[in-house]
């Protein structure tokens, strides 16, 4: 019986943008971990961009980042000169930039393929700094024919109509793909078509990791020339799996080592998104620690368990900031729920600071009535107790305002938008009561008095969120269909919605983009969040 094996190491790690040092040994301490748990390895197979970290925005404009780049690469095809290492990198030719897959093998790079399909919408803006390639990227181990492509090739026929013309045996994606709902479940679908339409088995390598606003899950997996998944890495932490393709008698190639495929659990998912995207965003950035207006909310009580959950409860400090609104059950809650996380917790009240700002305010507020402007006093109080404590202390505040809240400005600005990063920024409300929930189900947290009582923002007499919105059940599909799908208000109102809160939630939607533009980024995780994804003129007279 003839029988030909390849041999993949699948490497799902977290570069970080920028390091090429620290992204090259990161690539060297993998390959050597790979080889010494499964010893010889024929190719072994990183990310996207992997060498400078994805997305490198502007800095790809940098020459000096290029070279140092190209240089990298070429060091790390000397460790294995026996193997091929498939690596992800920039590369600048006369005056365009490509983004290649480069084939390392025998101390040289033997192929690179020029990505094909450059994605420009949603977060993307692949083609402000690339160039498209045209060739097919085919290199042959063992006798058999393994064809690269990159990322957004593999939602296109194109360059795997490419690949199958010239013979190849077995494809390899390499990718830097972003997390956000029903976003696994498509790529599973799309890989699934493409290998079964092809009779063709497909490696596909993600990238994991925070990076500002956008999560890599990794979620790296392997699919069977059926179009069957065989193998899948973890999500949303590192790992390096091997996988062992295997042909007899030149059949087609067949997938050694089946593994069971975990159920998907998509409330679970974006939990592990927000605490990596935190993670990632405040370890990247070297705060030592976040700080957390704890109000005795469900916001406010999230936000902590994910910080906790990312940096370790001894990075984390709550400060509940009480005032004559503020009822006991808040402050019962938020010690309650610190002491449930084992993080610090300390009471500021702010009476006598919003008496002392009212007082030299009088004067200019003499003869008019009080009205959302006081409201807004006692939020911004709190801003400014919170980026004191941020300015002595190098910690990073961390804002609480959900998806719904900052779609319609129900917040204020230099109040409880003042921060360095969104947790639940791209969170509509009724997914913080999911995500809650299943935290609940990890250990119990969060007090249940949080989860089960009215939403307020305790700044009136007996104020509740429902003063003020529509029910969030209501509102946050109304954002769903005009944020992220497009839709106007007459096909929103078709859809059964009244029409008259339809045009309020979006004329609140459109009116708030000054606000938005002021927050602070935050991790996304919906299809549509508002940051790079949302791009939307402050100054239009467009109306519905």
């Amino acid at each position: 019986m003839k029988q030909k094996k390849i041999t993949i190491g699948i490497i799902q790690e977290n570069p970080v943008v920028g390091d090429i040092d620290g992204n090259l040994r990161l690539a060297i301490e993998s390959i050597e971990a790979l080889h010494s748990q499964n010893g010889f390895h024929d190719i072994y197979l990183f990310t996207e961009m992997f060498i400078t970290g994805y997305p490198p925005e502007d800095l790809i404009l940098r020459d000096d980042l290029l070279n140092s780049a190209y240089a990298a690469i070429k060091e790390l095809g000397r460790l294995k000169p026996e193997s091929y290492i498939v690596v992800g990198y920039p590369k600048k030719e006369g005056d365009a930039i490509y983004n290649c897959a480069g084939v390392l093998h025998n101390n040289s790079i033997i192929l690179e393929y020029k990505k094909q399909e450059l994605p420009n919408y949603e977060v993307f803006d692949e083609k402000r700094y690339f160039k498209a390639g045209d060739g097919v990227g085919i290199f042959e181990v063992n006798n058999m024919k393994v064809a690269l492509t990159v990322c957004e090739d593999i939602w296109h026929n194109h360059a795997i109509e490419q690949a199958n013309k010239n013979g190849a045996d077995l494809i390899l994606n390499i990718n830097a793909s972003p997390f956000h709902l029903q976003k696994i479940s498509e790529r599973k679908d799309l890989i699934s078509k493409h290998a079964s339409n092809y009779s063709l088995p497909i490696v596909y390598a993600n990238q994991v990791g925070g990076q500002d606003e956008l999560v890599f899950d990794g979620t790296s997996m392997v699919m069977d020339s059926k179009g069957e998944q065989v193998l899948q890495l973890e999500k949303f932490r590192e790992d390096r799996r091997t996988v062992e393709f295997i042909s007899e008698n030149d059949s087609p190639l067949f997938i050694a080592n089946h593994e069971s495929i975990p159920a998907e659990d998509e409330i679970a998912d974006v939990y592990h998104a927000l605490v990596l995207g935190a993670k990632d965003y405040i370890l990247k950035n070297k705060f030592p620690g976040v700080l957390i207006g704890s109000s005795g909310g469900i916001d406010s009580a999230l936000t902590a368990a994910i910080a906790a959950d990312a940096l370790g409860s001894e990075r984390v400090r709550t400060f509940m900031m009480p005032f004559k609104f503020t009822s006991d059950m808040s402050v019962e809650d938020a010690h309650k729920l610190a002491t449930n996380l084992g993080i610090k917790h300390s009471v500021i009240p702010i009476g006598d600071i919003y008496k002392s700002f009212y007082t030299s305010l009088e004067e200019d507020f003499k003869g008019q009535d009080p009205d959302i402007t006081e409201e807004n006093l006692q939020s911004r109080c709190r801003g400014v107790l919170l980026m004191a404590l941020s300015n002595k202390s190098g910690e990073l505040v961390l804002t609480t305002g959900n998806k719904s809240e900052t779609a319609v400005g129900y917040s204020t600005l230099y109040g409880d938008t003042a921060g360095g990063f969104g947790v639940l920024k791209d969170v509509p409300k009724t997914l913080v009561y999911q995500l809650s929930r299943y935290r609940n189900t990890v250990s119990q947290v969060i007090p249940e008095r949080i989860i089960d009582r009215p939403p307020s923002a305790e700044l009136a007499p007996d104020q509740q969120d429902s003063d003020s919105l529509p029910d969030y059940s209501v509102l946050d599909k109304i954002i769903e269909l005009y944020v992220e799908q497009d839709k106007s208000s007459t096909e929103i109102a078709d859809l059964g919605f009244d029409e008259i809160t339809v045009k309020r939630v979006i004329r609140l939607i459109d009116i708030s983009e000054y606000k938005r533009r002021q927050a602070p980024l935050g991790v996304k995780i919906t299809s549509r969040g508002f940051g790079k994804d949302r791009r939307y003129p402050i100054t239009n007279r467009y109306s519905q």
